[in-house]
């Protein structure tokens, strides 16, 4: 009882309590709201992260299938015109492909294409060792560069 009764004393003059004690109170109070303040922050930062690659993951898929729709857009026509070389561009609303094919001798033929949305790019290259009386696809990679 003593103890408690001379901080109490230690701790109030004239009946109000000292001025250490409110700016600890205060120093407290500011700590523990910049704390709060970084929390919020980093946990806004981390779900824009989230958000982008998602959208990133999300236009590389569509830029993969504009490219794969190119490259099968190339095989028909060469189904159609067996003696077919050469390129086109087409455009969807999410972006844009082009696809090239070139003679490499005989019935062989190598078709690239390249599909892109925004600023991501994905790039299919298909071989052909047979245009009549069918194509026949001896190779459907995707590639990082032609």
């Amino acid at each position: 009882m003593r103890t408690i009764l001379f901080q109490t004393i230690t701790a109030t003059r004239h009946g109000r309590p000292s001025a250490g004690h409110g700016f600890i109170i205060l120093i407290s109070v500011l700590i523990t709201s910049a704390v709060g303040v970084v929390l919020a922050t980093t946990l806004v930062l981390l779900g824009l992260a989230a958000s982008m690659s998602g959208l990133i993951l999300t236009q590389s898929g569509e830029a993969r299938q504009l490219a794969t729709g190119c490259a099968e857009e190339a095989l028909r026509r060469i189904k159609n015109d067996d003696a077919y070389t050469g390129s086109d561009s087409l455009s969807f609303g999410q972006g844009t492909c082009t696809f090239t094919v070139t003679d490499a001798g005989g019935e062989n033929r190598l078709v690239t294409a390249t599909g892109t949305v925004d600023e991501i790019v994905r790039k299919t290259e298909v071989t052909i060792d047979q245009v009549t009386p069918s194509v026949n696809v001896t190779s459907w990679q995707e590639v990082a560069d032609f």
